[in-house]
C-alpha cells in the first residue's frame, strides 16, 4: 500500500498487537495477560475525553472482571483546554501500584486533529503501539502521523462528523473505534455501560450514543504509512512549567504579552466562521461579540478618512468557534462552514504579523 492509503479496520487480520519489552505473549484479541494494558486519550475540554476513560475502566473492572484504573489530568476544565486521560486494564490477580500518568501507552486516541501539531500526543508510545485520530475520510495523512515508526498501527475516524450527525460526542464514536481494534474490551460490555452513564441523567442520549459508538467501530479505517525505524518514541512527564520551586518571584511574568501566543484553535468542534468581504458592511459588531478578538481590521486609505477602518479578515488561531459572530452578523458576510484540512491556515489573516507570521 502507498503512503496515506486506507482501508476498512479488521481487513487483514490486523487485531492483535505484541509487547514492545518483549514481556508477555500477546492473544489475537490484543491482551497481553500479564501486564497492564495502557491507554491515554489525548483530548481537550468539552469532547468528553474524562467520561470515556471512565466509562472504559469501569465496564473492565465491572463488567471483564479484570483489575484497572483510570485518572484524567486538566485544569480549569474549561472548553479547549487540554484534557488527558489515562486508564490501566489488566488481569484481576495482578494489583495496581502506580497512580503515575501513562508515559508509554499501548494506544493512544487522540480526540482533536489540531492536537496532532503538538509531539507531545505521541510521547512514549510503544513502537507496536496503536493511534486512533479523529479525521475525515481521505484526508492526506498528517506530516505528524506519517512520521511515526513504519511499525505503529494507525487508524482514524470523523468523529467529530459522526457525533454531529448521530447528535451525540465524539467520545462514544472514539470508544467505539478502540474496541473494534482491541476486542478484548468487549463491546457489548462497553456499550452497555456507557448507556448507564447516560441512562438517569440523560435517557435521551442512550440511543443517539449507541448509534454514535456503532459508526465508529464500523467506520474506522486502517492507514497505512512510511515511517521511521522500529525505536519508541521518547516519553514526556506531564509536569508543569512552573512549580513551587520555579515560579518566579513575587508572581512576575517574565513573558509581558505571552497571549499573542495563544492558540484556541483546538477548542473548534469541526466548523469555522467564513468571511465575505463583499457582503461586508464593516459595522463591528462580529469584533463586538467575539470573545478573543480574532477579527483582523485595518485603516481604509482608499475613502480619505483615517480613522475609518475596514474588516480584513479572522485570525484562526484565537477562533474558537463559538460561532457568536455570525449570530450577529447583519448581512450575512460571516457564515458556519466545516473546517476542513488546510482551510483554516488557507484563510487565516494574521493579527500579529510582526510576530507570529
Amino acid at each position: 500500500m502507498q503512503k496515506g492509503e486506507s482501508k476498512q479496520a479488521g481487513s487483514e487480520g490486523e487485531i492483535g498487537r505484541g509487547d514492545a519489552n518483549g514481556t508477555g505473549n500477546p492473544r489475537e484479541d490484543g491482551y497481553v495477560p500479564d501486564r497492564f494494558f495502557e491507554i491515554r486519550f489525548e483530548s481537550i475540554g468539552g469532547l468528553g475525553a474524562h467520561a470515556a476513560g471512565q466509562i472504559l475502566a469501569t465496564s473492565a473492572v465491572l463488567g471483564l472482571r479484570m483489575n484497572g484504573a483510570h485518572f484524567s489530568s486538566y485544569g480549569s476544565e474549561k472548553k479547549g483546554s487540554v484534557v488527558r486521560s489515562f486508564v490501566r486494564v489488566g488481569p484481576s490477580e495482578l494489583p495496581v501500584r502506580t497512580s503515575a500518568p501513562v508515559e508509554t501507552p499501548d494506544a493512544i486516541v487522540v480526540f482533536h486533529k489540531a492536537l496532532l501539531k503538538s509531539p507531545v500526543a505521541f510521547a512514549g508510545l510503544k513502537p507496536d503501539g496503536t493511534i486512533i485520530y479523529t479525521s475525515p475520510p481521505g484526508e492526506p495523512v498528517p506530516p505528524a502521523i506519517a512520521g511515526l515508526p513504519a511499525t505503529v498501527r494507525v487508524a482514524r475516524v470523523d468523529a467529530l462528523q459522526i457525533a454531529g450527525d448521530e447528535r451525540s460526542r465524539p467520545n462514544a464514536v472514539l470508544l467505539g473505534a478502540l474496541c473494534a481494534l482491541f476486542p478484548f474490551l468487549e463491546t457489548e460490555v462497553v456499550l452497555d455501560y456507557l448507556g448507564k452513564e447516560f441512562e438517569k441523567k440523560h435517557p435521551a442520549a442512550v440511543q443517539s450514543n449507541e448509534k454514535a459508538f456503532r459508526r465508529g467501530a464500523a467506520e474506522l479505517e486502517l492507514v497505512s504509512i512510511d515511517g521511521g525505524g522500529e525505536e519508541s518514541i521518547p516519553s514526556t512527564r506531564f509536569e508543569p512549567l512552573w512549580g513551587y520551586e520555579t515560579a518566579p518571584i513575587g508572581g512576575v511574568l517574565p513573558r509581558p504579552g505571552n497571549s499573542a501566543w495563544n492558540d484556541l484553535s483546538t477548542a473548534r468542534m469541526g466548523w469555522i466562521p467564513v468571511f465575505d468581504e463583499e457582503r461586508c458592511i464593516h459595522c463591528a459588531l462580529c469584533d463586538l461579540v467575539c470573545p478573543d478578538y480574532c477579527f483582523v481590521w485595518k485603516a481604509d486609505r482608499d475613502t480619505g478618512v483615517p480613522t475609518e477602518t475596514r474588516l480584513m479578515g479572522i485570525d484562526y488561531r484565537y477562533c474558537k468557534g463559538c460561532m457568536r459572530c455570525i449570530e450577529s452578523c447583519p448581512t450575512g458576510a460571516l457564515t458556519r462552514e466545516t473546517e476542513k484540512s488546510g482551510m483554516a491556515d488557507a484563510l487565516r489573516v494574521p493579527l500579529f504579523p510582526e510576530i507570529i507570521a
